[in-house]
Protein backbone atom coordinates (compact mmCIF):
# COMPACT_ATOMS: atom_id res chain seq x y z
CA UNK A 1 0.00 0.00 0.00
CA UNK A 2 2.89 2.35 0.75
CA UNK A 3 3.84 2.44 -2.93
CA UNK A 4 0.50 4.08 -3.78
CA UNK A 5 1.15 6.82 -1.25
CA UNK A 6 4.53 7.37 -2.87
CA UNK A 7 2.79 7.85 -6.19
CA UNK A 8 0.47 10.33 -4.49
CA UNK A 9 3.41 12.35 -3.19
CA UNK A 10 4.94 12.39 -6.67
CA UNK A 11 1.67 13.57 -8.25
CA UNK A 12 0.61 16.13 -5.61
CA UNK A 13 3.56 18.52 -6.20
CA UNK A 14 2.69 18.61 -9.91
CA UNK A 15 -0.91 19.51 -9.06
CA UNK A 16 0.38 22.20 -6.73
CA UNK A 17 2.81 23.55 -9.35
CA UNK A 18 0.13 23.72 -12.05
CA UNK A 19 -2.15 25.59 -9.64
CA UNK A 20 0.65 28.04 -8.84
CA UNK A 21 1.28 28.59 -12.55
CA UNK A 22 -2.43 29.37 -12.96
CA UNK A 23 -2.19 31.97 -10.19
CA UNK A 24 0.89 33.39 -11.91
CA UNK A 25 -1.01 33.55 -15.21
CA UNK A 26 -3.84 35.43 -13.50
CA UNK A 27 -1.34 37.88 -12.08
CA UNK A 28 0.10 38.68 -15.51
CA UNK A 29 -3.36 38.76 -17.11
CA UNK A 30 -3.85 42.22 -15.60
CA UNK A 31 -1.28 43.54 -18.04
CA UNK A 32 2.20 44.98 -17.78
CA UNK A 33 2.82 48.35 -16.21
CA UNK A 34 4.46 50.81 -18.56
CA UNK A 35 7.33 53.03 -17.41
CA UNK A 36 7.64 56.39 -19.12
CA UNK A 37 10.48 57.94 -17.16
CA UNK A 38 14.11 57.61 -18.24
CA UNK A 39 15.91 54.76 -16.37
CA UNK A 40 18.42 55.99 -13.80
CA UNK A 41 19.88 52.61 -12.89
CA UNK A 42 20.17 48.95 -13.84
CA UNK A 43 17.39 46.38 -13.50
CA UNK A 44 19.97 43.58 -13.33
CA UNK A 45 21.86 45.24 -10.50
CA UNK A 46 18.58 45.77 -8.69
CA UNK A 47 17.69 42.08 -8.96
CA UNK A 48 21.16 41.00 -7.82
CA UNK A 49 20.85 43.30 -4.82
CA UNK A 50 17.37 41.98 -4.00
CA UNK A 51 18.61 38.39 -3.87
CA UNK A 52 22.00 39.22 -2.36
CA UNK A 53 22.90 42.06 -0.05
CA UNK A 54 19.25 43.08 0.21
CA UNK A 55 18.50 39.85 2.10
CA UNK A 56 20.90 40.71 4.93
CA UNK A 57 19.36 41.94 8.20
CA UNK A 58 21.20 45.27 8.35
CA UNK A 59 19.76 46.16 4.93
CA UNK A 60 16.21 45.76 6.20
CA UNK A 61 14.96 48.36 8.64
CA UNK A 62 12.06 46.11 9.68
CA UNK A 63 14.49 43.33 10.63
CA UNK A 64 17.10 45.24 12.63
CA UNK A 65 14.94 45.26 15.75
CA UNK A 66 13.79 41.66 15.33
CA UNK A 67 17.00 39.70 14.80
CA UNK A 68 15.80 36.71 16.83
CA UNK A 69 12.79 36.30 14.57
CA UNK A 70 15.01 36.80 11.52
CA UNK A 71 17.35 33.96 12.45
CA UNK A 72 14.42 31.82 13.61
CA UNK A 73 12.99 32.24 10.12
CA UNK A 74 16.27 31.13 8.58
CA UNK A 75 16.43 27.98 10.72
CA UNK A 76 12.73 27.36 10.07
CA UNK A 77 13.21 27.40 6.31
CA UNK A 78 16.37 25.30 6.55
CA UNK A 79 14.34 22.75 8.48
CA UNK A 80 11.64 22.79 5.81
CA UNK A 81 14.23 22.28 3.09
CA UNK A 82 15.70 19.37 5.07
CA UNK A 83 12.25 17.83 5.49
CA UNK A 84 11.64 17.94 1.74
CA UNK A 85 15.09 16.47 1.18
CA UNK A 86 14.30 13.65 3.59
CA UNK A 87 10.93 13.03 1.93
CA UNK A 88 12.65 12.91 -1.45
CA UNK A 89 15.09 10.30 -0.16
CA UNK A 90 12.15 8.12 0.93
CA UNK A 91 10.26 8.41 -2.34
CA UNK A 92 13.23 7.52 -4.49
CA UNK A 93 14.83 5.09 -2.02
CA UNK A 94 18.03 7.11 -1.72
CA UNK A 95 20.60 5.97 0.81
CA UNK A 96 21.80 9.13 2.51
CA UNK A 97 25.26 9.13 4.08
CA UNK A 98 25.10 8.93 7.88
CA UNK A 99 26.67 12.37 8.27
CA UNK A 100 24.11 13.96 5.94
CA UNK A 101 21.32 12.14 7.77
CA UNK A 102 22.61 13.54 11.06
CA UNK A 103 22.62 17.09 9.64
CA UNK A 104 19.06 16.63 8.39
CA UNK A 105 17.91 15.65 11.88
CA UNK A 106 19.69 18.60 13.48
CA UNK A 107 18.14 20.94 10.92
CA UNK A 108 14.69 19.43 11.53
CA UNK A 109 15.00 19.94 15.28
CA UNK A 110 16.12 23.56 14.79
CA UNK A 111 13.25 24.09 12.34
CA UNK A 112 10.68 22.65 14.75
CA UNK A 113 11.85 24.83 17.65
CA UNK A 114 11.91 27.91 15.41
CA UNK A 115 8.47 27.16 13.96
CA UNK A 116 6.92 26.69 17.40
CA UNK A 117 8.62 29.87 18.62
CA UNK A 118 7.26 31.90 15.70
CA UNK A 119 3.80 30.40 16.24
CA UNK A 120 3.81 31.32 19.95
CA UNK A 121 5.02 34.82 19.08
CA UNK A 122 2.05 35.23 16.75
CA UNK A 123 -0.31 33.96 19.46
CA UNK A 124 0.94 35.99 22.42
CA UNK A 125 2.03 39.29 20.87
CA UNK A 126 -1.17 41.33 20.59
CA UNK A 127 -0.07 43.53 17.69
CA UNK A 128 1.02 40.54 15.63
CA UNK A 129 -2.06 38.55 16.59
CA UNK A 130 -4.38 41.33 15.44
CA UNK A 131 -2.61 41.43 12.07
CA UNK A 132 -2.92 37.66 11.61
CA UNK A 133 -5.65 35.73 9.87
CA UNK A 134 -6.63 32.08 10.51
CA UNK A 135 -4.45 30.91 7.62
CA UNK A 136 -1.35 32.37 9.32
CA UNK A 137 -1.87 30.00 12.24
CA UNK A 138 -3.06 27.05 10.16
CA UNK A 139 -0.17 27.20 7.69
CA UNK A 140 2.33 27.38 10.53
CA UNK A 141 0.79 24.35 12.21
CA UNK A 142 0.77 22.33 8.97
CA UNK A 143 4.45 23.01 8.33
CA UNK A 144 5.37 22.40 11.98
CA UNK A 145 3.54 19.06 11.84
CA UNK A 146 5.36 18.18 8.62
CA UNK A 147 8.70 18.83 10.33
CA UNK A 148 7.73 16.82 13.40
CA UNK A 149 6.53 13.86 11.31
CA UNK A 150 9.70 14.00 9.23
CA UNK A 151 11.82 13.84 12.38
CA UNK A 152 9.78 11.03 13.93
CA UNK A 153 9.89 9.01 10.73
CA UNK A 154 13.67 9.42 10.57
CA UNK A 155 13.81 7.66 13.94
CA UNK A 156 11.73 4.80 12.51
CA UNK A 157 8.57 5.68 14.42
CA UNK A 158 5.75 3.83 12.65
CA UNK A 159 3.84 6.78 11.21
CA UNK A 160 4.88 6.39 7.57
CA UNK A 161 1.35 6.31 6.09
CA UNK A 162 0.20 9.32 8.15
CA UNK A 163 3.43 11.11 7.22
CA UNK A 164 2.77 10.55 3.52
CA UNK A 165 -0.86 11.68 3.88
CA UNK A 166 0.25 14.87 5.62
CA UNK A 167 2.87 15.49 2.93
CA UNK A 168 0.28 15.15 0.17
CA UNK A 169 -2.08 17.50 2.00
CA UNK A 170 0.74 20.02 2.41
CA UNK A 171 1.53 20.01 -1.31
CA UNK A 172 -2.13 20.37 -2.28
CA UNK A 173 -2.68 23.17 0.24
CA UNK A 174 0.25 25.29 -0.93
CA UNK A 175 -1.65 27.23 -3.68
CA UNK A 176 -4.55 27.98 -1.33
CA UNK A 177 -2.73 29.38 1.70
CA UNK A 178 0.13 31.68 2.59
CA UNK A 179 2.59 28.84 2.02
CA UNK A 180 2.46 29.78 -1.65
CA UNK A 181 4.92 32.54 -0.79
CA UNK A 182 7.61 29.84 -1.29
CA UNK A 183 6.82 30.24 -5.01
CA UNK A 184 5.87 33.92 -5.27
CA UNK A 185 8.76 35.05 -3.07
CA UNK A 186 11.09 34.85 -6.07
CA UNK A 187 8.70 36.75 -8.32
CA UNK A 188 8.22 39.50 -5.74
CA UNK A 189 11.98 39.90 -5.23
CA UNK A 190 12.52 40.10 -9.00
CA UNK A 191 9.77 42.72 -9.33
CA UNK A 192 11.24 44.62 -6.37
CA UNK A 193 14.72 44.55 -7.90
CA UNK A 194 13.53 45.61 -11.35
CA UNK A 195 11.45 48.52 -10.08
CA UNK A 196 13.97 50.05 -7.69
CA UNK A 197 16.98 49.07 -9.77
CA UNK A 198 15.56 50.90 -12.77
CA UNK A 199 14.92 53.98 -10.65
CA UNK A 200 18.50 53.92 -9.39
CA UNK A 201 17.41 53.38 -5.78
CA UNK A 202 19.12 50.01 -5.59
CA UNK A 203 21.87 49.13 -4.95
CA UNK A 204 22.08 51.55 -2.02
CA UNK A 205 25.70 52.46 -2.81
CA UNK A 206 24.31 54.87 -5.38
CA UNK A 207 23.49 57.18 -2.48
CA UNK A 208 26.69 56.68 -0.50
Amino acid sequence: MEIYFKYGIIISPFISFISLLYLLFRKFSFGKKSFYSTPRGSKVKGILYAFGKGMLPWEKESVKNHLISYFAGIFYHLGIFSAFLYLLSLIFNLNDPNFLFFLIRISLIAGILSGIGLFLKRVFLKNLRLLSCPDDFFSNLIVDSFLVFSLLDSFRVKIRIFYFLLSMFLFIYIPFGKIKHCFFFFLSRISFGIFFGRRGVLPRKNFE
